[in-house]
């Protein structure tokens, strides 16, 4: 586990390492090259050089600065992006000069379209990952029994607690939203924690005011497995899991762990079902899936799997289960104009997504993990109407 965190760390590293030399070179050949004093021109290349000897700083020490480092990939973000956005504006007046033939104070409109982009950073920075959003859904099932019609179910996914440490107000104000939307039935699809139970000590007392009509029910994510810190022994990381489940129970939310529960309206019912983490390596596949629907054939079905990955590989072709709830990605906690680098990772990686008459649901997750950033991925509280068609 501790040579993954180093080979992520490495990747994230090169990534930045590029995303902070290419512009620079371009704006050092473009025009600072052209000034005459040569302590300005050195003066150009400090921020760069004292972000990458921070960057060498964390490669050689990471476990010890593993909580600043989110910062400091902010600070990079806030720094590298509005240079990149100004080569890019600033290559696209030149061509566009070329072929209009035009003045178009391409340094200039370059330089405003930068300075907001810098704006947008901070905002996702400082604002962005507190902006809930409710997003409404409907799912429609011919198979949904009469007295189901119009059952509300809220989600909520990836708390990530570790990462709100010192912010309970923050999670305050996300639970009051989700209780005023009054729903029948309440469900978190994993990753209450970055990896240790004891990060959401601080949170019980809000996190168990959570309501519905029906209940809270919990499933465990990737995270929730705690294989992304160093423990002195199996036993201990086993044992840092029971406390997790523990805790959830004493907040009153019910672990679905390879199991089920019926919900009753009148003379009809519907299951819920729960698995644990049915990832692909490097994530945990602790997942059983005949074990927890079982019993629950010819029934309508709501399956909670935290890895959205898990319904092409075993729910579409093993079995009939009409909707699955999932988390996990995040949404790479960057979305742009539509635009996210998740869905070159995963096929399903926000939304609803039907085939024929069955569905999944990926939610983007409430919290974050890494970089404390939300861009356009607000976090999200789901509201899911069941309707029959």
């Amino acid at each position: 586990c501790n040579n993954n965190r180093i080979m992520i760390l490495l990747r994230v590293s090169l990534f930045f390492i590029v995303l902070l030399l290419l512009p620079d070179w371009y704006i050092y050949k473009v025009y600072i090259k052209y000034i005459q004093h040569k302590w300005q021109k050195r003066l150009y290349w400090l921020p760069t050089v004292l972000l990458l000897m921070v960057l060498l700083v964390f490669i050689v020490a990471h476990d010890s600065l593993h909580d600043a480092f989110g910062i400091y990939l902010i600070v990079t973000l806030c720094v590298a992006v509005p240079k990149l956005v100004f080569v890019l504006c600033d290559i696209l007046m030149k061509v566009l000069r070329k072929f209009l033939r035009i003045p178009l104070f391409g340094k200039t409109v370059s330089s405003v379209v930068a300075i907001v982009t810098l704006a947008y950073l901070l905002f996702g920075a400082i604002k962005g990952k507190e902006y809930f959003q409710v997003k409404q859904v409907v799912f429609s099932s011919p198979d949904l029994p009469e007295s189901f019609e119009g059952y509300r179910i809220l989600q909520l996914s990836d708390i990530h607690a570790g990462s709100w440490k010192g912010n309970a107000e923050a999670l305050r104000r996300a639970v009051e939203i989700c209780n005023a939307q009054h729903p029948d039935l309440a469900v978190f699809t994993g990753d209450l924690v970055n990896s240790r139970a004891d990060e959401i000590k601080e949170f019980m007392p809000v996190l168990s005011k959570l309501r519905a009509k029906d209940g809270v029910f919990s499933v465990l994510g990737n995270h929730d497995y705690a294989t992304y810190v160093q423990w002195d022994s199996e036993a201990d990381r086993l044992a840092n899991i029971d406390t997790l489940l523990a805790r959830q129970e004493q907040m009153g939310w019910k672990m679905l762990m390879n199991d089920h529960q019926i919900l009753h309206r009148g003379n009809d019912s519907i299951a819920l079902i729960g698995v644990e983490n049915s990832g692909k390596p490097p994530f945990p596949d602790c997942g059983d899936l005949p074990r927890a629907q079982k019993g629950t054939e010819s029934m309508f079905r709501v399956l909670l799997s935290h890895d959205p990955t898990h319904w092409r590989r075993s729910v579409l072709p093993d079995t009939d289960i009409q909707l699955m709830l999932a988390g996990h990605t995040h949404d790479m906690q960057i979305n742009l104009f539509g635009f996210s680098f998740s869905q070159f990772i995963y096929p399903e990686h926000k939304g609803l997504y039907l085939e024929g008459q069955r569905g999944l649901y990926v939610n983007i997750g409430l919290g974050y993990v890494l970089f404390p950033m939300r861009l356009g991925a607000w976090p999200e509280i789901t509201v899911i109407t069941l309707r029959r068609k």
